[in-house]
């Protein structure tokens, strides 16, 4: 399948599972290809034919706006490797589930989650350690009686109530044993950062000054480096998506920016480092930088951003 047609099937079903999707945008390098919201869950989505393609670098740019718009981040492809992905399967590329559209669909729009999981080694499933643990003890089987059973050690049965994964083969065993269930879904919008704590060292495109002018009123700068906005303004409960350079070049960015922000619900701004004039386009704000250099308080950029003041 091309690049174009699996993401416009991934924009079909997420569309038919009710979210509203952010437009197509062809800017390269980019760490994510479309965002998909509804009234409870936003998505950073990277869509790809081979999931192997995804950088550390894409990843954490995922990582990172996820984090900062209370997201999760989410690849889509086909194949890991040499081999297709399997339907109902879960792969992880830097801690962020990938998955094909297959499962997408089973997910969202049927609410059949995962069971399934890659690891090196094979396919693994979840199970629940505490309902194992209750099966076994209820029957009056020993740790020993259940490893003899199984055809595994002690240690590992110890390990399975404590929490770990196995073969698809051991939890079919398992559940025949007790004729009770005991595989856990996989929820893929329950995301832990394996970034959780990393300092980004990487350069960020707007010049020090601003940073340290935007700094020094209590507001935060967060640079992306493969998104269509090149920085994140936080301040308070407020994200401020935000494109920075050049008015030529913002000005492509900031229809992209802007529509992005209205699926997601922030705010959408461009600074043009050589215009100081103020105007919109489309949902963003283009302000110069010279502008925001000399603003007094950190809710006079607030009052500046939100669309009562685009008039």
């Amino acid at each position: 399948m091309s690049q174009e047609r699996l993401l416009n099937s991934v924009i079909s079903v997420m569309l038919l599972a009710g979210f509203q999707v952010s437009e197509q945008f062809f800017m390269r390098p980019r760490s994510f290809d479309i965002v998909a919201s509804n009234k409870e869950e936003t998505i950073i989505m990277k869509v790809v034919s081979h999931i192997d393609s995804v950088s550390e670098e894409i990843a954490y740019d995922l990582d990172q706006i996820a984090h900062y718009i209370n997201g999760s981040p989410l690849i889509i492809g086909e194949r890991a490797r040499d081999a297709l992905l399997e339907r109902g399967a879960v792969y992880l590329r830097y801690g962020i589930y990938a998955i094909n559209v297959a499962t997408l669909h089973d997910y969202f729009v049927e609410d059949s989650p995962p069971l399934i999981y890659a690891s090196p080694g094979g396919l693994y499933v979840n199970i629940s350690g505490e309902r194992f643990h209750e099966l076994r003890e209820k029957h009056n089987l020993s740790l020993g009686d259940m490893a003899h059973m199984l055809g595994v050690s002690r240690r590992t049965i110890s390990k399975y109530e404590s929490g770990m994964g196995t073969t698809i083969e051991i939890a079919i065993k398992i559940e025949e044993t007790f004729d009770h269930g005991i595989i856990e879904s996989i929820e893929l919008l329950d995301y832990d950062s394996q970034f959780e704590g990393r300092a980004d060292v990487r350069s960020s495109e707007t010049d020090p000054t601003f940073s340290a002018a935007l700094s020094d009123l209590g507001i935060e700068l967060h640079a992306m480096h493969r998104a269509p906005f090149q920085a994140m303004i936080l301040y308070d409960d407020h994200t401020i998506l935000t494109g920075y350079g050049k008015a030529q070049k913002i000005i492509r960015r900031a229809e992209i920016i802007g529509n992005i922000s209205e699926v997601t619900g922030m705010h959408a701004m461009c600074v043009a480092t050589d215009d100081n004039r103020q105007r919109r386009v489309g949902k963003t704000l283009v302000v110069g930088e010279e502008t925001l250099l000399h603003l007094e308080e950190a809710e006079d950029l607030i009052d500046m951003v939100t669309p009562k003041n685009y008039i």
